[in-house]
């Protein structure tokens, strides 16, 4: 099964099968080859504006590196406000406006399983960290990360939230995570791959 039929067998299901097929394909091994799989988490609060943006331009990444076979990634929220919708219409139209098509995702929330699941959980501020430090073990915290910290070209620790500002801060946000998802796909191949 390939990515795109996976996106044509989720955009037909309803919101209660949407998280368990999203689950299973991220648990899969789906095109698989001897490299290894590395799986990304991508956390902001409510999953509509900074995390579907931050997995939408990553995923371009890695397919414009033909590496899809070897990471997958996923997006989530800390709280349950925006559950089965989709990303907010001004980050959807700030990516596509950089040819980036994130109208397909489906906002959740964080699971305890995810913390097992995925390889790198990627908090787009200090208190989605915190929050994601709460409800892990001590082992999984490990696997927590700051997304910005991957970034080489922006001094800073968060990736701030655009909701309720302008156009400008979808933008802003587009500019900091393609930033930080090229360093961070720099770390995944250096570490993984």
């Amino acid at each position: 099964m390939s990515e795109s039929i996976f996106f044509e067998i989720f955009r037909h299901a309803s919101l209660e099968n949407y998280a368990t097929i999203r689950a299973s394909f991220i648990d899969s091994d789906i095109n698989i080859n001897v490299m290894n799989t590395v799986k990304v988490l991508f956390v902001c609060m409510g999953n509509i504006c900074r995390s579907p943006t931050a997995e939408g331009v990553f995923q371009q990444l890695v397919v414009t590196r033909k590496l899809q076979s070897h990471i997958r990634m996923d997006s989530a929220g800390t709280h349950a406000y925006h559950i089965g919708e989709q990303p907010d219409q001004r980050s959807q139209a700030a990516a596509k406006n950089r040819g980036i098509d994130i109208s397909h995702q489906k906002a959740r929330k964080v699971e305890v399983s995810d913390f097992d699941r995925f390889d790198y959980i990627l908090s787009m501020d200090k208190s989605n960290h915190r929050d994601l430090h709460a409800l892990a073990s001590p082992e999984q915290r490990q696997r927590i990360h700051l997304f910005m910290d991957f970034s080489t070209d922006w001094n800073v620790d968060e990736v701030p939230d655009p909701y309720y500002g302008g156009g400008h801060g979808f933008e802003r946000v587009l500019d900091m995570v393609q930033s930080a998802s090229e360093g961070l796909l720099e770390d995944i191949l250096r570490r993984h791959l």
